[in-house]
């Protein structure tokens, strides 16, 4: 049974950092392209990175490219984001997320708010 759980959620103020961690488990976590989602409060789910597949290879959103920085544990199967420089902007529900057999599957979510 596949699950993710996300942790490291913080309320934080403007220009602080934050590292969300997804503890995986169920499926062949190192063979598997990985991204991080998120949910502002009256919008959709966005994509926010990924990790991917054969190597090191991250893509990330225009307004966190700079800012954030995705990276696995294979040993811990642990996906982490580094989120640094938060703005407001950055407030929403985070996720993780894997597409296993063309079903996406996501964890239950970490709220980050960045507030003066």
């Amino acid at each position: 049974q596949v699950q993710l759980v996300e942790s490291g959620g913080d309320s934080v103020q403007p220009g602080e950092s934050l590292r969300l961690s997804c503890e995986a488990s169920g499926f062949d976590f190192k063979n598997y392209r990985m991204t991080w989602a998120r949910q502002a409060p009256g919008k959709e789910v966005e994509w926010v990175s990924s990790f991917n597949t054969g190597g090191t290879s991250t893509t990330y959103i225009d307004n966190a490219k700079g800012r954030f920085t995705t990276y696995k544990d294979n040993a811990k199967n642990t996906l982490y984001l580094q989120m640094n420089f938060l703005t407001p902007e950055d407030t929403a529900v985070y996720y993780c997320q894997v597409n296993i057999q063309g079903q996406l599957k996501r964890g239950q979510g970490t709220q980050v708010t960045v507030s003066s």
